[in-house]
């Protein structure tokens, strides 16, 4: 099994932003016009994979409200008062009957220990990646963006992300959206920095609109 990769921090981040910025002129006119990007540090665990799977297919906003809801619950949304509140508990919640059957089950196998979301710290990319895919309710999105945002991973680039093929439609001003398999494929060029390319899309596409 490979070396699970180093986490990215503000130097590293830092430095691999002066490098695209250098490669790509698109890149380095978000650094002039808006600034470095932030790191956007989750804690990694039980609650932020929770929340990322709240906010699977809705937008951020509605996903962040489901997940306050259930911390109000809870008190804490750990796997224990999850799995306390149960599938029914999570539905009275307002949440989707499968993304409650999803986290209940997630809390229960996380609370006894059938699942260890710590040890995806030591895996490479691709088996953390795919240990994330094989839980049932986690999608690719989810599960790059757990290891992108969760794990600091510098080299995961969640292609299918509607603020990403947005901000590439506006950066190289394209008539329409590419597909997520095109996005990808322009990616590879992004190498071994894509999640800080990520960064640096989404700092243009949240600063564009007021939200950053």
């Amino acid at each position: 099994m490979s070396r699970a990769p180093l986490r990215l921090d503000e130097p590293t981040l830092a430095r691999a932003v002066r490098v695209l910025a250098r490669a790509e002129p698109r890149f380095a006119h978000i650094v002039k016009r808006h600034g470095s990007p932030p790191l956007w540090p989750r804690e990694p665990g039980f609650q932020t994979l929770v929340l990322l799977m709240l906010e699977q297919q809705v937008s951020l906003a509605q996903g962040r409200a489901m997940y306050e809801r259930i911390a109000n619950a809870t008190g804490t949304p750990t796997p224990a008062n999850v799995a306390r509140l149960g599938e029914s508990g999570l539905r009275a919640l307002g949440v989707t009957r499968q993304k409650s059957s999803y986290l209940a089950a997630l809390a229960v196998q996380v609370e006894d220990k059938t699942v260890d979301l710590a040890a995806l710290a030591t895996l490479s990319d691709v088996d953390a990646d795919a240990a994330l895919d094989a839980l049932r309710g986690v999608g690719p999105w989810t599960a790059q963006c757990y290891l992108l945002f969760a794990l600091r991973r510098a080299d995961v680039f969640p292609a299918a992300d509607l603020a990403l093929l947005e901000a590439v439609r506006d950066l190289w001003k394209l008539r329409a959206r590419p597909s997520p398999d095109a996005l990808a494929r322009r990616s590879r060029s992004w190498r071994p920095h894509r999640a800080v390319a990520a960064r640096l899309l989404w700092h243009h596409y949240l600063s564009e609109r007021g939200r950053s």
